[in-house]
C-alpha cells in the first residue's frame, strides 16, 4: 500500500530568538537558537471515525531570506517497511514558521483500520532546506501511532520480571535542562512567548528551584547559556569581566545554599555551552568555572576559562581534566563536529558525556499544567551518538525558557538511587555516571532493562546466551501497548535496528561489541526509553 500527496502550507510570523556572538567576539546577530527546525505532531489514536490530523511544524528563526523546504512523511510497519508516504515542498518566509496539516483517514479502504491490521505503527518525518548553504542536513522526527485497538504488549508475568518497584532502587524525577534570568529564561508566563533578552526577566535560579519543588520534581538543573553572562545576545564590548564571572558564581552559590535548606530537593546550577548554528548545545552538569570565548573591547575574557567556540575536542579534554560531566542537548546529525565530522567520538568525550536528550517538550511553552502538545524527538541523533561509540543514557527534559520549570509537560529524566540513599549532588552524580537512568514522557511510569542480571547502564563481558528483560510499571490505567528492544554496535557508525518486540528475549550475540536498549510505548502514546547495556561478547 502506498500513496503520495502534496499538502499546501500556511505561513505565519513568529518571534525571533536571541542572538549569539561570532568567533572572536564580534557583534553578530546569528540567533543562538537559529537553525531550521521541524516538529511532527500527531495524535496517537484516531477519532471514532478513523480520522486524525497530523501537523508538521517548520521554523527557521532569524533566517534572512525565504527558504525552500522539502519534507517527506512515512508510515512504517513494525519491521520498518514503508506502507504510506506523503511528500511536499513549501516556501518558508524569512523569520517565519509554517504549519502543514495532513488529514489521514485510516478507513478509506474496506475494514475498520483501512486495510491495515490493528497495531502500533510509526510515523517518520524527514525535512530539510533545499540547496542549504549552512551545511544543514535532514531533520528526522518520529512518533508511534495506533491503528484500531492494538493488543497489549506481551509483558512477562514471571517473578523474575517483577516491576521496577521490586528492584533495590528508587526513581527520582527531574529536569536537567532549563534557563532563568541569568541567561534567556525566567519569563513570566502571561507574557512569555519564547526566549527572553538575556538577563531581562524577573525570575532567577532560586525562584526556579522553588517552583520545581512545589510542582513535584525531585531535582532541577538551571543550565544557563555560557555566552550570555555579559547580558548580551551578541558580545557586550563594555562588559566587566568581574561582573560576568560574579553572576555565574552567584548561581553556583544559590544552588549550594538552597540545598543546605531543602534536603528534599536537589538544585543544580550549570551552563549550556555552545551555539546552535554550526555547533550544538551541551550541558555541563558540575562545572564550577564559567567557560567562554567572548572578549570585551579591551580584550579581556568574559569567562573564567577560555574555550574556543564550537571546538568540542578541546572542550571534552578540559571537561575530562576537571572531572566534569555533560549531556548532549537536542542532538542533530549535523552537530558536535570535530575536524569536519559531525557527532565525532573522542576518548575524552566518551569519558565525560553521560546523557543524550531523546525528547524535549516545547522549549518556549508557557503552559503550567503539563498539557504542552508539541514535543521533539531526538532518538535518531542519540542513536548516531551510540553508534559512534558514546556511552550515553537517554534523558527527557523541557528546556524551559518561560517560568514553568518542569510543568509544561509530564516528561522527566529518571535517575535511580539505591533505596535508603539520600538524594544529594554526590549520589545523583554517581547514579548518572553508572547510567542508571531512564527517560519518560509519563512521570508516573517506570522502566528498567537488565541483561543476565546486569543493570541498565552497565558494561560487561558475556559468553553464551544473553537474556534481556524489560520491567515496566504503568499507573492510572496505563499499560504497555508496544515493547521494542534495539541493538547496535558502538564505533560502527551504522544504524540501530530492532532486535525484538518481546519483554523477555534470549539469544546469543555475535562475538564483539554491542549495545541494547528498550523503548516502551503506552496505550496513550507516551514513551519510555531505558538506558542501554553495553556487552562485549566473548567467543566460547
Amino acid at each position: 500500500m502506498s500513496a503520495k500527496s502534496v499538502v499546501s502550507a500556511t505561513i505565519f510570523t513568529i518571534f525571533c530568538c536571541t542572538a549569539d556572538a561570532m568567533p572572536g567576539g564580534g557583534n553578530a546577530s546569528a540567533s543562538d537558537h537559529r537553525e531550521f527546525d521541524a516538529v511532527l505532531h500527531t495524535p496517537f489514536h484516531a477519532d471514532n471515525k478513523g480520522m486524525r490530523t497530523i501537523t508538521l511544524h517548520f521554523n527557521y528563526p532569524d533566517s534572512e531570506q525565504t527558504q525552500q523546504v522539502r519534507w517527506q512523511l512515512e508510515l512504517l510497519r513494525a519491521d520498518g517497511r514503508v506502507l504510506k508516504r506523503w511528500k511536499g515542498r513549501l516556501r518558508l518566509a524569512a523569520s517565519s514558521a509554517a504549519a502543514v496539516p495532513i488529514r489521514w483517514n485510516t478507513r478509506t479502504r474496506p475494514g475498520p483500520t483501512g486495510g491495515l491490521p490493528a497495531g502500533i505503527y510509526r510515523l517518520r518525518l524527514r525535512a530539510g532546506i533545499e540547496h542549504a548553504i549552512d551545511n544543514s542536513v535532514d531533520i528526522e522526527q518520529s512518533w508511534d501511532v495506533a491503528i484500531g485497538r492494538p493488543r497489549p504488549a506481551p509483558l512477562s508475568s514471571a517473578p523474575a520480571l517483577a516491576g521496577p518497584r521490586a528492584m533495590p532502587y528508587k526513581a527520582y524525577l527531574g529536569n536537567l535542562h532549563s534557563q532563568t534570568n541569568h541567561s534567556d529564561g525566567g519569563g513570566a508566563l502571561k507574557q512569555c512567548t519564547g526566549a527572553q533578552p538575556p538577563q531581562s526577566a524577573a525570575l532567577g535560579p532560586t525562584e526556579a528551584y522553588d517552583y520545581a519543588r512545589r510542582h513535584g520534581l525531585d531535582f532541577l538543573m538551571t543550565s544557563e547559556h555560557n555566552h550570555m553572562f555579559d547580558g548580551s545576545d551578541g558580545t557586550n564590548a563594555d562588559a566587566d569581566p568581574a561582573v560576568v564571572k560574579a553572576l555565574y558564581h552567584s548561581g553556583v552559590h544559590a544552588a549550594n545554599t538552597w540545598n543546605l535548606a531543602h534536603p528534599d530537593f536537589l538544585a543544580i546550577y550549570g551552563q549550556e555551552w555552545g551555539v546552535i548554528n554550526n555547533g550544538g548545545h551541551l550541558n555541563i552538569l558540575n562545572g564550577e568555572e564559567l567557560l567562554g570565548w567572548e572578549r570585551n573591547a579591551a580584550g579581556a575574557l568574559l569567562a573564567d576559562t577560555a574555550t574556543p567556540r564550537s571546538d568540542y575536542a578541546t572542550l571534552y579534554a578540559l571537561m575530562r581534566q576537571r572531572g566534569w560531566v555533560g549531556q548532549f542537548n537536542h542532538p542533530r546529525a549535523d552537530q558536535f563536529a570535530i575536524d569536519g565530522k559531525p557527532l565525532a567520538w573522542t576518548p575524552d568525550g566518551d569519558a565525560t558525556m553521560l546523557l543524550c536528550e531523546v525528547m524535549n517538550s516545547n522549549a518556549f511553552s508557557n503552559r503550567d499544567d503539563e498539557s504542552e502538545p508539541q514535543h521533539s524527538n531526538y532518538e535518531a541523533g542519540c542513536n548516531k551518538l551510540l553508534e559512534a561509540g558514546y556511552h550515553v543514557a537517554f534523558a527527557s527534559n523541557q528546556d524551559n525558557h518561560c517560568a514553568n520549570w518542569g510543568a509544561s509537560y509530564g516528561n522527566r529524566t529518571a535517575v535511580l538511587l539505591k533505596r535508603g540513599e539520600a538524594l544529594t549532588g554526590t549520589t545523583l552524580l554517581a547514579a548518572l555516571k553508572a547510567r542508571r537512568v531512564y527517560a519518560t514522557m509519563d512521570k508516573n511510569a517506570e522502566l528498567i532493562l537488565s541483561a543476565n542480571g546486569h543493570m541498565m547502564g552497565e558494561r560487561f563481558n558475556n559468553q553464551g546466551r544473553l537474556t534481556l528483560q524489560v520491567r515496566y510499571t504503568g499507573q492510572r490505567g496505563q499499560r504497555a501497548a508496544a515493547v521494542k528492544l534495539f541493538a547496535g554496535v558502538p564505533g560502527r557508525n551504522g544504524e540501530v535496528s530492532v532486535l525484538s518486540r518481546k519483554s523477555n528475549t534470549v539469544f546469543t550475540p555475535q562475538p564483539g561489541e554491542h549495545f541494547y536498549y528498550a523503548r516502551v510505548t503506552q496505550n496513550d502514546g507516551k514513551m519510555l526509553w531505558s538506558a542501554p547495556v553495553w556487552v562485549t561478547q566473548r567467543p566460547r
